[in-house]
């Protein structure tokens, strides 16, 4: 499986971890405890289970739209089987949703298990954490608040989950 993500910008970064670190130091779920070094805040773009052969050079010039304006607004809560996922979503903007168009127009359409990230049912968000109760979600609410972070997404990367390697893309 392969993931292109697009990475923020060091103040918007630093404000995602400051997310992360109130998470954990309530004893919650948080993306941050996650030890390894690729675990960073990102937006995930596309997840497909293999790539076209040219994908990876063309994503590159495509991430020369970046950077792109990034408003994280207050959090969200997406259902995840009987546990909740809990993430800051990104306000969206035209030149977000032709970034994303771009980058799935190279990777093609998705299959069903990743159809979230199809054009039509994409919804960009940075994740705080993962496998939350209800009564998790609740006390995390309170402690992550619905202050916004607004910088730029910067960067993109190539996530290749079986070879558990990040390549940079821009």
């Amino acid at each position: 499986m392969f993931s292109v993500e697009s990475l923020p910008d060091t103040g918007t970064d630093r404000g995602v971890r400051a997310d992360w670190q109130r998470l954990i130091d309530a004893g919650l779920p948080s993306a941050g405890r996650h030890p390894s070094e690729s675990n960073r805040p990102h937006v995930t773009l596309a997840v497909r289970d293999d790539l076209p052969t040219d994908a990876v050079r063309e994503l590159a010039r495509v991430g020369g739209a970046l950077p792109v304006e990034c408003r994280l607004g207050g959090a969200v809560v997406f259902a995840a089987g009987e546990r909740f996922v809990l993430a800051r979503p990104l306000v969206m903007s035209a030149a977000l949703l032709r970034l994303h168009a771009d980058i799935v127009d190279l990777v093609g359409p998705p299959p069903v298990r990743y159809a979230v990230t199809a054009k039509d049912r994409w919804t960009p968000h940075i994740t705080l954490a993962r496998r939350m109760t209800a009564e998790q979600v609740g006390r995390a609410l309170d402690i992550v608040g619905a202050a916004g972070i607004e910088g730029e997404l910067t960067g993109l990367r190539l996530w290749d989950a079986e070879a558990k390697a990040v390549t940079p893309l821009r």
